[in-house]
């Protein structure tokens, strides 16, 4: 079950609403998790074991750590929790990548490879396994109280808002939430405006630009113009999609007295990559600098070892999102670029580039960057790059002028558009500045509803991570 479908817009969520506000407060937590297990569970019941262990594993951990009466029986409680937290992950996550990396090198040397069985990915288990360990280690800490009810953490883990796309929450922000929380007619109107927002975002943007990039990035010798084409369309549908689960997410929240933290704030108006890293994907940045950047050492040990970290940080956090060589390059760019705008001083300045272009070359890398990302492979995106530099000519195929849609290019222009214009598209919170709350949103969700219906499914692209 996704947001943008119609058994969950028509069907799920307002049979939750409704029973949400009909019983008392102390049953709120436990309908919140039989509603997060049943959203989860329709799309593969036997995985709410994985969910509910990872869980379990973390609460009890940081218990013992809380309730540790000896430094060494603190340390050991983490480390048992964070290291089985991180095992389930990586069996589901990078078994495969690990056996077929092994394979290839067997077979350079002659040797037969093993057999390798194809493992379902769990939707939402990077965020709920970087959830649970930062729950464990806040608690270790004593930056965070532990969860005073085991239905309470359960339901945190399993949030159906957030749980299978983010935004990456910590336990600590939403403890006292789960104790106490305001409702009011205001915040609930104010849910429902921003989760149709969302909706708009993916459904009218992001799902109209989609068939767009998808047909670029599969041309065998795309030209100079398609492979540009193609980076840039995907650039936009991404951000949409993304940023729009993300709103959805948010306004959910808002509908159950929840107030999760941003994810996004107008990236593509970054002046510089670092600057990019503090506007995209906020609660994953927040995630990486205080749980392994700054552990690494941060920009302490002098300016090497702060290069390694800014680097090393970036990379894990490529490889967080896929099992593949094109997440670990991609990383690597990302670091490398860290590294180097920190080296020509970007600490002490807003951007280490020439003022005149310094948006215009961070756009580039942003977006030679997002080729790597979504290309399948590293010869699909090299195929990409050697467009991109005119191998292939220039200008647009006739196939490309005639399968291409108007309706596709105009939603790339209000795409690119929005994205860049002083209103914030990840936040749209206010209805003088963006364009699409300024539409009623009664009027925005009946367009929502009519593509809805028209379209086949399509879901959101983060549910692979």
């Amino acid at each position: 079950m996704v947001f943008s479908s119609t058994i969950f817009l028509f069907g799920f969520l307002p049979l939750f609403l409704g029973a949400y506000y009909a019983l008392p407060k102390t049953c709120r937590p436990w309908l919140i998790l039989v509603a997060s297990y049943a959203f989860y569970g329709w799309w593969r019941v036997e995985y709410l074991a994985v969910i509910f262990g990872i869980s379990l594993i973390s609460f009890v951990a940081g218990n013992l750590a809380i309730t540790a009466t000896t430094q060494r029986k603190r340390v050991w409680a983490v480390r048992i929790g964070v290291g089985l937290d991180l095992a389930i992950l990586a069996y589901f996550k990078y078994t495969f990548f690990f056996m077929q990396n092994l394979n290839s090198g067997l077979e350079l040397f002659g040797h037969q490879g093993f057999a390798i069985e194809t493992i379902i990915l769990p939707i939402g288990i990077s965020f709920l396994t970087f959830q649970s360990i930062s729950y464990i280690l806040d608690v270790a800490r004593k930056d965070a109280p532990p969860a005073r009810r085991l239905v309470d953490f359960l339901s945190f883990s399993a949030l159906f808002p957030q749980l299978i796309a983010g935004p990456v929450l910590r336990y600590k922000d939403l403890a006292d939430q789960f104790e106490h929380r305001t409702h009011s007619m205001q915040l609930f109107t104010a849910g429902m405006k921003r989760f149709v927002t969302g909706l708009a975002m993916k459904l009218l943007v992001a799902d109209t630009i989609a068939p767009l990039a998808d047909r670029m990035f599969a041309l065998t010798a795309p030209t100079m113009t398609e492979a540009w084409l193609g980076g840039l369309a995907y650039s936009i549908q991404l951000f949409f999609d993304f940023a729009g689960y993300s709103a959805m997410a948010i306004g959910l929240g808002l509908m159950i007295g929840f107030r999760f933290v941003e994810n996004f704030n107008a990236p593509y108006t970054s002046r510089s990559i670092t600057e990019f890293w503090q506007r995209w994907h906020i609660s994953l940045s927040n995630w990486l600098r205080d749980y392994l950047y700054i552990p690494l050492g941060g920009n302490r040990g002098g300016k090497f070892r702060t290069y390694r970290n800014l680097l090393l940080t970036m990379v894990l956090g490529g490889f967080w999102h896929g099992a593949n060589w094109t997440f670990i390059l991609w990383g690597i760019w990302h670091g490398g670029l860290m590294a180097i705008e920190r080296a020509f001083g970007a600490k002490h300045r807003d951007t280490a580039w020439p003022s005149l272009i310094a948006w215009p070359l961070t756009m580039g890398f942003v977006l030679i960057g997002w080729v790597m990302f979504r290309a399948p492979t590293v010869s699909d995106a090299l195929t990409v790059y050697g467009g991109m530099v005119g191998l292939n000519g220039v200008a647009l195929s006739s196939e490309t002028v005639f399968l291409n849609q108007p309706t596709e290019y105009l939603a790339l222009i209000i795409g690119c558009f929005l994205s860049i214009s002083s209103a914030d598209p990840g936040r749209w919170t206010s209805r003088m500045q963006a364009p699409l709350t300024a539409i009623s949103p009664v009027v925005l969700f009946a367009f929502c509803s009519i593509v809805l219906n028209a379209r086949s499914h399509s879901p959101f692209l983060y549910f692979q991570f």
